[in-house]
């Protein structure tokens, strides 16, 4: 009989739930553009890295620095669509270096049910918008590089296009209901049929299956070789203080991402570093999703890990 109840116990404990292993965080806020490539990287790290849970924030890249800096919120890793964010906002106090790691382009984004979808082109796409009851709208300039970038399109297309005037009509004919926190917000409002065009990047566009008028490289801030012609445009945005502004010159578009100094699980942001940065994990990834990444990614600043030193260039 004792042996029998021995063995019930023994049975009861073999069955018996055991408890869970916590997992680690990576806390991660990051630009909402890359919702796509990040859904994709978080199921591959986490499944090779079954102990660590990555909680990923999307949010304007300006927003998520905030994050950091303003709102003093629990982080281990900014990425952003502008790597100037990470300069302006998180340095010196948060950060002291960076890594480059993609690029991307400004495009027009629309659906087959836009009014004048089959007229607008990359020649005429200004005159479109700014017909009578054509709805068309971008991100918040002060939250989402975006939304500064459709700004400074707008003035380069000014000067490209040699129509005076033309971006103050272009700002006038976009009322603030259209104007919204990121610009993967946009999306939503293009698809029910609430907005006719958005300025989105061509990365979104595409992952979205979206419609899009590519326009001329002088004006899309995709091209190294018209940087001093986008360099004509500027765009002054909310600065770290409430009441302070900053002025962003344009340059082709480039991403950056950092680890935050007291970041909490600095080893396992490395790990995920280790991956994001690698040409058959991250850097895939992004191409994958239709963004071209910079390979090598280059790193600038004081004090990048070792760990990763080998994955860029400086």
């Amino acid at each position: 009989m004792v042996k029998f109840f021995l063995s019930l116990l023994l049975v009861v404990a073999l069955i018996q739930p055991t408890a869970a292993i916590p997992k680690e965080k990576v806390i991660i806020f990051s630009a909402g553009s890359l919702a796509k490539p990040l859904e994709v990287m978080e199921k591959a790290f986490e499944k090779a890295n079954p102990n660590i849970d990555l909680q990923i924030e999307l949010s304007g890249s300006r927003k998520a620095a905030r994050k950091v800096c303003s709102l003093h919120k629990p982080c281990d890793i900014v990425i952003s669509a502008d790597y100037l964010v990470i300069k302006d906002l998180l340095y010196p106090k948060y950060a002291s270096w960076l890594i480059r790691f993609a690029k991307n382009e400004m495009v027009i984004a629309y659906t087959p049910k836009s009014k004048y979808a089959n007229e607008i082109n990359s020649s005429n796409w200004y005159k479109v918008l700014l017909k009578p009851g054509v709805r068309y709208g971008h991100s918040d300039p002060n939250i989402d590089p975006c939304g500064y970038r459709t700004l400074m399109v707008w003035q380069l297309a000014e000067k490209y296009y040699k129509e005076p005037g033309l971006y103050e009509k272009l700002v006038k004919g976009c009322p603030k209901e259209y104007i919204r926190p990121k610009s993967v917000e946009l999306i939503a409002l293009l698809e029910s049929g609430h907005m006719d065009y958005a300025w989105e990047y061509i990365s979104v566009a595409r992952q979205h299956g979206l419609k899009f008028v590519r326009l001329p490289k002088q004006i899309n801030l995709s091209s190294v070789k018209y940087a001093d012609f986008y360099r004509e445009a500027k765009v002054k945005v909310s600065g770290k203080k409430p009441g302070t502004f900053v002025e962003y010159t344009a340059t082709p578009i480039v991403y950056g991402l950092t680890l935050i100094k007291n970041a909490q699980n600095r080893n396992g942001a490395l790990k995920f570093l280790k991956y994001f940065l690698s040409k058959d994990g991250g850097l895939k990834v992004l191409k994958d999703c239709y963004q071209t990444p910079i390979i090598p990614p280059v790193g600038e600043g004081k004090g990048i890990p070792e760990e990763i030193l080998s994955l860029i260039k400086r």
